[in-house]
């Protein structure tokens, strides 16, 4: 194993694993034999008394992706966390982390490799409940040998960025559940892992506080950019946090792909029951219904240019684009009728309208409350406010009226 933390570039593929099984019981190799190949999870257990929870399990995550995996009870996810820092060893298949095999690391080696580069946040908090807060988030790197006032500022960090500045004095008794988790993740956070694993991390919740603290990690991770595979049975849960799900049922991954593919092209009758409830809204993005602005304007046009253009097009009202390429906003026909009358030679510095925004991986549902308050096109902008395109009130309803017919 390196020293160090790895320099993975974002969108690098960061973890790789191949034909993965884990079969508990004697003589595990068993039930990986070619009589058993199309058999069972249970016909195998009834035979050979032996439990497969993985059964060549394949995928891959790329940096800066949360993965989840998402399955109920007895569906192998917990155990294929583990098995990915050899909690659990498995019983065949290969893992690869950041180019290396962890399935070949020495006792010395996997430790180091889970101190400094694996962190792991638990349905259960693992607190110390005789430490207060800040020794708690100060768990890993006291284990690292960092001395205190070090580990002390470092966790401080870590504690104003999961928002409990002000608690660190406390003990994990005088706080409540959905802060108690906080301070999990805090001490995750404050060794600078380069993944995070999340095993159910907010299932012992109520629903209030589990939506803000999902809200929560989706907001970090904007900023943090870590690699997180994250564990959890609840389908809503896994379509507002994960990049990519993986479904899996009895020890097998048996769909994986982004949310939006999970809920509309479901692979098997299994995950059409899981997703049969789901609203398309919830996974539709802002990419999948909006168009090309067929008529804008640009700042270096003058407005007799701007007239000819809204009255080829019939249209009343454009997006004006800057010189800089960028959406300045709506410039209206009444607006450019004003210009042409004041004998202005430029649409530079002309007054508009604010434009209506989203990006492209908005959601529907949450454009939808935006359409009903504007009585223009939504545009679609990136990071630099570029227009990639908009959304018109038709787009919107014709989206969710295809959802509803695949339900």
């Amino acid at each position: 194993m390196s020293d160090g933390t790895a320099n993975v570039a974002q969108g690098a593929r960061q973890v790789d694993v191949h034909g993965l099984w884990k079969v508990f019981g004697n003589k595990p190799e068993r039930a990986l034999e070619a009589a058993y190949g199309s058999k069972s999870r249970s016909e195998i257990q009834d035979e050979l008394g032996l439990v497969v929870a993985l059964r060549d399990v394949s995928f891959s995550v790329d940096q800066g992706q949360i993965f989840v995996v998402m399955g109920l009870s007895g569906s192998g996810k917990s155990t294929l966390v583990r098995a990915l820092i050899r909690l659990v060893e498995p019983t065949r298949g290969s893992i690869s982390i950041d180019g290396e095999d962890v399935l070949s690391y020495t006792t010395s080696q996997l430790m180091e490799f889970r101190r400094q580069k694996i962190a792991m946040v638990f349905q259960n908090y693992g607190l110390l409940p005789h430490r207060s807060v800040m020794d708690n988030v100060a768990l890993g790197l006291e284990i690292r040998g960092i001395d205190k006032e070090t580990r002390y500022q470092m966790s401080m960090e870590s504690i104003e960025t999961v928002g409990l500045g002000g608690w660190e004095d406390y003990r994990p008794r005088e706080m409540s559940g959905g802060m108690q988790q906080r301070v999990g993740l805090a001490r995750a956070l404050a060794v600078n892992p380069d993944m995070l694993l999340m095993d159910e991390p907010f299932s012992g919740l109520d629903p209030l506080i589990r939506r803000e603290l999902q809200d929560e990690l989706i907001s970090l991770q904007t900023k943090l950019k870590k690699t997180i595979v994250f564990i959890t049975h609840d389908l809503n849960e896994a379509l507002k946090v994960g990049d990519r799900i993986a479904v899996m049922r009895d020890g097998e991954i048996i769909q994986e792909g982004s949310p939006e593919e999970i809920v509309t092209l479901p692979s098997d009758e299994y995950v059409t029951e899981f997703v049969q409830d789901v609203s398309r809204a919830k996974v539709i993005q802002a990419r999948a219904v909006m168009q090309e602005s067929d008529v804008v304007v640009y700042e270096r046009q003058g407005p007799r240019a701007a007239l000819h253009i809204m009255d080829s097009h019939r249209q009343e009202a454009v997006f004006l684009i800057g010189r800089d390429f960028t959406l300045r906003g709506v410039l209206t026909k009444d607006r450019v009728m004003a210009l042409i009358d004041e004998r202005r030679r430029s649409l530079e510095g002309a007054e508009v309208d604010p434009a209506t925004t989203t990006t492209p991986d908005a959601l529907i549902e949450d454009i939808i409350p935006i359409a009903a308050q504007t009585r223009h096109p939504i545009a679609v902008v990136d990071d630099t406010r570029a227009l990639l395109g908009e959304i018109r009130p038709g787009a919107l309803l014709a989206g969710m009226a295809e959802g509803e017919q695949g339900t």
